[in-house]
Order: C-alpha cells, then sequence, then structure tokens
C-alpha cells in the first residue's frame, strides 16, 4: 500500500469509478448545500435538513452501496466500504456521515436483515434502505457502558409483549430517529436466569417512550439522545430475533464494527494532515513559509508515518476478513493503534498551527475534539488492550505443545 494523500485506485476498476464520484459529490453539492443552510460542525440541524441528503445519496448510489445487489446496494467488499468510509472522513463535510447512511441509516440496520421478519422488514428496515425512516441503536447506560450486563433497563412481560422501563444514553442519530434498535434485560420470572437480554425495535413516538437531549459531547455535535423508557409497551412483532438474543445482535458483528470505525477516523487524521501540509507552506515566519523549518518537517514526517502505518495496518486487517478470516486479535490492535495515532496527527496539527490551531471554529481545533472522542468511544484503547492480551494469552504456550 504506497502512500498519498489523494489516494487513487487504478487497479480497482469499481473503486476508480466510485473514488471520484464520491469525491465530486462530497466536494460539490454537498459542500453547496452545508454553505447555503450555514451549517458548521456544531449546528443542531434537523430532520428535513438530514432527508434531502439521504434521498440525494441513493439517487447517487451510495447510501446503502454495502448492501447486496437484491437491496439495492453493489455488495460491496468490506475494504471497498472501508475505502468510502475514509474518503467521506476525509472530506471534512458536516453532513458525510449521512451519505453513506452511518448516521441512522442502512450501516446501522445492515447487520440486523438476518434476524428481522417479513413484519419488520416492511415496517421498519426497507424504509431506512429508502431515506425514509431512520434509527438509532440504544445499548449504553450511565453505569453499563463496556460493561453492559450492569443495564438496569427492564423487560417486564404483558401479555403477549413486554413493557419498556429504563433509561439508555449516547443513542447516536437518537434526535431524528424514528426507531431504535434497543437491548433490555428480561424481568426475571421464578427461576428464570436473571442475565436475558433481548432486542426490540422500539418507535420512540411510543406512549413511555421519550427522546431528551443527552450529555453535548466534547466534539459539539447534536447527534446524541437519552431514550426514557416508563412502561412502554412494545408488542411481540417488535421481538427482534428470539428472547435472549438481545446481546448477540446489540454487540454483533463487533470485529467487523471494530474495524469499520477505523476508515472514518483514518479519512479524518488525512484531513488533519492535509490542512497541516497546506498551512505549512502558506504560512510565513521571518520571511520564510513554516515549512522551511526542519522542526516542522520532521513534525510533518512524523504525522505522515503515522497515518501509513495505522492504514495499512487497518487495509491488511480488512483483506484478512475479505478473505473468510476473522482478525479478531487485530482488530483490537487496528483500534488501539488508529485511535492512538490519528489523535496525535490531530495533536501535532494543532501545535504546528499554533494560535490559529486553538481557535473555536477553526477545522483543526475540531478535528482534535472529535478524534480524542474515538480514544474512548466504541472501545476505550485500554478495552482493546485487554482484548489483545485476553487473545494472546488464550493461546497454547509454545512448551506445552511441544510436548
Amino acid at each position: 500500500m504506497s502512500f498519498t494523500l489523494t489516494p487513487s485506485y487504478d487497479d480497482h476498476p469499481r473503486l476508480a469509478t466510485l473514488v471520484p464520484r464520491l469525491r465530486d459529490y462530497l466536494d460539490g453539492e454537498l459542500a453547496e448545500y452545508e454553505q447555503r443552510l450555514g451549517l458548521g460542525p456544531e449546528t443542531r440541524y434537523t430532520r428535513e435538513q438530514l432527508e434531502p441528503v439521504w434521498r440525494r445519496s441513493r439517487e447517487l448510489g451510495f447510501y446503502g452501496i454495502h448492501l447486496p445487489p437484491a437491496l439495492g446496494g453493489q455488495g460491496l467488499s468490506y475494504t471497498e466500504l472501508a475505502v468510502l468510509k475514509e474518503e467521506v472522513g476525509a472530506s471534512g463535510r458536516i453532513l458525510a456521515h449521512s451519505v453513506l447512511g452511518d448516521m441512522g441509516g442502512p450501516l446501522r440496520v445492515g447487520s440486523i436483515f438476518g434476524v428481522a421478519t417479513d413484519h419488520q422488514l416492511e415496517k421498519y428496515l426497507m424504509p431506512v434502505l429508502r431515506g425514509e425512516r431512520a434509527c438509532c441503536s440504544s445499548l449504553t447506560e450511565e453505569d453499563a457502558g463496556s460493561d453492559v450486563r450492569r443495564m438496569r433497563t427492564i423487560a417486564t412481560p404483558d401479555g403477549d409483549g413486554w413493557r419498556l422501563t429504563g433509561r439508555k444514553v449516547f443513542s447516536s442519530a437518537g434526535p431524528f430517529a424514528d426507531f431504535s434498535v434497543l437491548v433490555a434485560r428480561m424481568a426475571p420470572a421464578g427461576d428464570t436466569d436473571p442475565e436475558v437480554y433481548s432486542a426490540f425495535l422500539v418507535d420512540l413516538d411510543s406512549p413511555g417512550c421519550t427522546v431528551v437531549d443527552g450529555d453535548l459531547p466534547m466534539s459539539g455535535q447534536h447527534v446524541e439522545s437519552d431514550i426514557i423508557l416508563d412502561d412502554c409497551y412494545v408488542g411481540p412483532e417488535q421481538l427482534l430475533g428470539s428472547v435472549g438474543d438481545g446481546l448477540r445482535i446489540g454487540l454483533g458483528r463487533v470485529t467487523v464494527n471494530r474495524l469499520l470505525h477505523c476508515p472514518t477516523v483514518l479519512g479524518s487524521a488525512r484531513r488533519a494532515l492535509h490542512l497541516t501540509v497546506d498551512f505549512a507552506k502558506t504560512r510565513h515566519v521571518q520571511g520564510a513559509p513554516l515549512a522551511a523549518l526542519q522542526s516542522i518537517q520532521h513534525k510533518i514526517a512524523d504525522m505522515a508515518t503515522d497515518y501509513y502505518a495505522a492504514r495499512s495496518m487497518t487495509y491488511d486487517a480488512l483483506a484478512a476478513l475479505d478473505a473468510g478470516t476473522p482478525p479478531r486479535v487485530e482488530a483490537f490492535m487496528c483500534k488501539l493503534f488508529v485511535a492512538e495515532h490519528a489523535f496525535r496527527i490531530a495533536d501535532e496539527a494543532v501545535q504546528i498551527h499554533g494560535k490559529a490551531g486553538m481557535v473555536r471554529g477553526a477545522e483543526v481545533e475540531w478535528l482534535f475534539r472529535r478524534l480524542r472522542m474515538f480514544r474512548v468511544l466504541t472501545g476505550s484503547s485500554e478495552i482493546q488492550k485487554n482484548g489483545i492480551a485476553k487473545q494472546l494469552l488464550a493461546q497454547p504456550a509454545r512448551g506445552k505443545e511441544a510436548a
């Protein structure tokens, strides 16, 4: 894998066509749309502003492009999807997360098609693919993050259905979603195992369900909600899979999802590096470009090397996934390495920009905050280290193998 700030894919016919088209849309039509609306990274945008992006992205073939042709996609490999996600991250567009369907769209529901009933497909999933409905995922609670078994949201039997009570936090896309893929603990009955969890499709306008603003993350993005459930009824047709499948569904495709978060972050790191290179070339200090200083050159060299290393290992793991070999330990490594080094790139970007990089509203300042979050989101760096060590230590000792 060669290094460049503007990757080309001449050796891959499908990507050679898709990537230029995606860049044209991100840098052209979508950029103009955002400018017309006056959107910034911390703007509280509305459902009405997002829907045109969903529909237009679908018209262009990007919304749900990873899905099989039977569902209107192109059946992309994981590597191909990762390339497009990296381009989205590198674009700097505010609404880029809506182009492929990351924020409430097809990328949110793609993994549950295999367990959905015909009714659920018709009412919930297919409208998402068409850009008519949006969803969020609700797993995390105030005291149940990495340790999801601490969740306190309870599903109590009521006839053929259940009554949900509890509070979910950090439901991404919650402010403009129609329904949630929500996991709850089943209320124990008699000798029933108290560690049983199920997943439900919860309409967010149901009686007893309230969507409120969640804590504002350090990125300043208004994309998170808390979901408050107070005796909210869900019928048997809203049970996703079977009773007891909740954690499997909620945490399903963990290796895949862990890896597919990395390309978007790599795109943001690439954006920070690109902005820094341009700034160093055009910013003059003592009559010469900032880039003439060897200390600046060394920082940029380190940033580029970090990006190249993180990108190479991510795409190597994705190639293994496409080949049918789940890269379990490598996925932990990629999440850890990408998170730490993308943030280091953003930190150096701020340092090189100086005062211009510390001003609220500066793009590198926002990238710094966004990339800092990734060291915690979707499993902190410490959690990734735990996973790496667990995988390695579970392997037989070499001495015992020899014996």
